[in-house]
């Protein structure tokens, strides 16, 4: 890996030219400026009673005599195999490493520093959120409230305290009355909100800094960029060749901040008792990870090719730090989002910034965040988001039984960590007759269906490893009956029927993604719901009973079929059946080639889901490599090889920032993850797709690019393969017995 290292030779001028570091729950944005090192903390899971995600503070770390005032002898670098940053500086004979490195299984940040002569060190935890600060105008599409504030909203102030020899920092949801206590009355389920699951009560966050040998030395106050801020800091009692600083961290729901604190003290006695293997059993669980698998295109490091396989190593990095986070990586920064007037300038807010929300979950967007793991061997990292879900189901389920009396899982797009409709999207000023478990929301209504996608994530890692997925399984049920029922339920209300002429549900009002609306039996919705049925039907005997097959059985049947259109002669498929209008710019009609694949290499239709990338005069219009448009992956699964390489390329270039996969802001936030996760994916399905046992190797993979990989497949598969010179010099599949079951799709 050490190839794709990031290194820098000269310091950086602000925090967007920061470097991703982290492993666990936790990222760091690092930099070196003016001679200082700062990073920002940030954490899964830290929302605030109006649920944005809160930074947990800058650190900024000052050397006496200081190695970094020479910009000239500096150097930065991300050493992915053992995911640590390592700086390094020499001035006035003073020479200087610093390795800064999280702990993956323990909430701990390691700043290690080793000088050739004995320096004095200084380190300085600053917040922002020294005092209460009350959010305006666009600052709140960082939280639930968006476009839509009821009253003043208050970003409210940390409790920060020297404690001993150390700086200790938390924010706590006390009392105040949250963003789940007002959506819960807007959308008017107040009777039932003992039931409900409620991820901001008593929500406490934050850790404390100490260094070894170091002492309390006051406060200070200061501005970065455009935001005041105030200062903590300790320093070293005596100079000396080595110092250490750490920061330990804990995020709980704790019933009063004592509970808090002492679940703090019980991470730094673990940190403490592992302190000896801690830094060794982290690089291990990093080199691991590169080994699991990779992707590395043998090319001069100038070009587009050597350039897309380093950041898509580089991404995977970034997912890499929320290995084991409480909640999902967000598509819209993840874990390092940076100061806001640097990716916009007009938006002169506070480092919590990011745009579109923080504990608002958008699935259209997150799905490219997750897909990519599967074919990457990152299982683990899933648990995460198939937790959100398996967390708010019962909320989900109760909702659908609140509103309209019948069963199944009503995930709406754009829901809180709740799993209740934003209220923002839900809409204050709605019809007073208007259904009341709808979103009154032109882009969102009747959008129901991005949640299949997990589903479909869910059954799609038992198949790749065996593992037991018994805990997901009533979740995929669930979502599936709701299509079922409410789709009949609705049918009832228009007329005497539940079910059209040829016994199939009707799926209207529906939506085509955010693009197609009032849509009348939607394709991706269609696409959707018959592959998950069917790999629902293809899990094990021991997953479902007789009964219960039968049940499922009937329910395929009851999907109606995918419609088409024609465009100078050549079918093609359609979005939908009928839509009143389009919204957005996303493509559904390919969606049964990706991700549903219905359609793809080797399978009937191609030709006319070719006919759909070359002809469908929208898909045409919409085309484009920014941000969650996926039009490289669809290129790919249907083996136009040229094509799919072309979007890659420019999917998977440098970003405009000085750290290359900090890609953005796109259609949502810097660094984009959907972006990020839409480049993996097309890598991936370029040199290798899978359909049931099949294993199809270079499916749109041009014959010029000399490529090393590992990837996973199915049945507890990994193939890994050396292309050079357009042949494919070395393929080990394991297990062997697999092997078989590999088409070299190579032209």
């Amino acid at each position: 890996m050490a190839q794709y290292n990031v290194a820098w030779s000269a310091q950086s001028n602000n925090s967007s030219e920061s470097m991703p570091c982290g492993g666990g729950d936790i990222g760091l944005n690092v930099w070196v400026e003016k001679g200082d090192l700062l990073f920002y903390v940030g954490k899964s899971g830290t929302f605030d009673h109006n649920n944005a995600v809160l930074k947990l503070g800058r650190v900024r770390v000052r050397l006496s005599p200081n190695p970094f005032a020479a910009n000239n002898r500096f150097s930065q670098q991300l050493v992915l195999n053992d995911g640590y940053v390592q700086l390094n500086g020499n001035a006035a004979g003073i020479s200087a490493t610093v390795k800064v490195w999280v702990d993956v299984f323990r909430p701990v940040i390691h700043v290690d520093i080793a000088s050739n002569r004995a320096i004095n060190a200084e380190a300085s935890y600053e917040s922002w959120r020294f005092a209460d600060h009350v959010v305006k105008g666009r600052e709140n599409n960082a939280n639930s409230y968006k476009f839509a504030p009821q009253g003043e909203v208050k970003t409210l102030k940390d409790e920060i305290r020297f404690d001993g020899d150390a700086v200790t920092f938390y924010h706590r949801n006390g009392p105040e009355r949250s963003a789940f206590d007002l959506t819960v009355q807007q959308q008017g389920l107040d009777s039932i909100k003992s039931q409900l699951f409620n991820p901001l009560t008593n929500l406490t966050f934050g850790g404390t800094m100490a260094g070894k040998g170091m002492k309390p030395a006051g406060t200070s106050t200061g501005t970065y960029l455009n935001t005041d801020f105030q200062g903590w800091k300790l320093v070293s009692s005596s100079p000396a060749r080595a110092h250490s600083l750490a920061i330990y961290l804990h995020t709980d729901q704790a019933a009063s901040p004592a509970h808090w604190q002492q679940g703090l003290d019980r991470v730094k006695q673990d940190a403490t008792a592992h302190a000896k293997t801690a830094e060794r059993t982290t690089q291990r669980w990093w080199n691991d990870f590169w080994a699991k698998s990779f992707i590395r295109i043998n090319a001069p490091t100038d070009s587009p090719q050597w350039q897309a396989a380093r950041n898509y190593q580089l991404f995977r990095y970034m997912l890499g730090c929320n290995a084991f986070g409480t909640f999902p990586t967000k598509f819209n920064g993840g874990l390092f989002t940076y100061d806001p007037v640097l990716t916009d300038s007009t938006m002169r807010f506070t480092p919590d910034f990011r745009n579109w929300g923080g504990g608002t979950h958008t699935a259209q967007n997150q799905r490219l965040v997750y897909w990519p793991m599967l074919k990457s061997g990152d299982f683990a990292l899933m648990k995460p988001q198939f937790d959100f879900y398996l967390n708010t189901l019962r909320n989900a389920e109760l909702r659908t039984e609140f509103y309209w009396h019948h069963k199944g899982a009503s995930f709406t797009e754009q829901i809180e960590n709740s799993g209740l409709p934003n209220p923002a999207e839900y809409t204050w000023k709605r019809p007073a007759d208007y259904d009341k478990g709808m979103e009154y929301n032109a882009w969102l209504e009747y959008e129901w269906d991005t949640v299949l996608e997990f589903c479909q994530m869910m059954l799609d890692t038992e198949r790749f490893t065996g593992e037991d997925i018994s805990r997901y399984v009533p979740l995929i049920e669930s979502c599936l009956t709701f299509f079922d029922e409410h789709y009949q339920y609705l049918a009832r209300k228009r007329g005497s029927k539940a079910l059209d002429g040829d016994k199939k549900l009707i799926i209207y009002p529906g939506s085509a993604a955010e693009t197609y609306k009032m849509a009348y039996n939607s394709t991706s919705t269609i696409s959707a719901l018959r592959t998950v049925a069917n790999r629902l039907l293809d899990l094990p005997d021991t997953y479902l009973t007789p009964e219960k097959r039968n049940a499922w059985r009937s329910f395929l049947n009851r999907i109606p079929a995918i419609s088409f259109r024609s465009f100078e002669g050549h079918p093609t498929i359609s979005p939908a059946k009928l839509w009143e209008r389009i919204n957005n710019v996303e493509s559904p009609q390919l969606y049964p080639v990706y991700p549903w694949g219905i359609y793809g290499l080797g399978k009937a239709g191609l030709d006319t889901a070719i006919n759909t990338y070359l002809y469908d005069k929208d898909a045409l219009t919409f085309r484009s490599h920014v941000g969650w448009k996926q039009d490289n992956i669809f290129a790919a699964r249907l083996g136009l090889t040229d094509e799919a390489a072309r979007l890659t390329l420019m999917k998977l270039a440098n970003s405009p920032r000085r750290f290359p996969a900090f890609w953005g802001p796109g259609y949502d936030w810097t660094p984009d993850h959907n972006w990020g996760g839409a480049g993996m994916i097309g890598l991936q399905e370029m040199l290798l797709q899978t359909d049931g046992r099949r294993i199809l190797l270079f499916p749109a993979w041009p014959k010029t690019w000399d490529v090393h990989a590992k990837l996973h497949a199915p049945y507890n598969t990994t193939v890994e393969v050396v292309l050079k010179n357009g042949q494919l010099e070395s393929l080990i599949v394991t297990p062997e017995s697999r092997r078989a079951d590999v088409v070299n799709w190579l032209k």
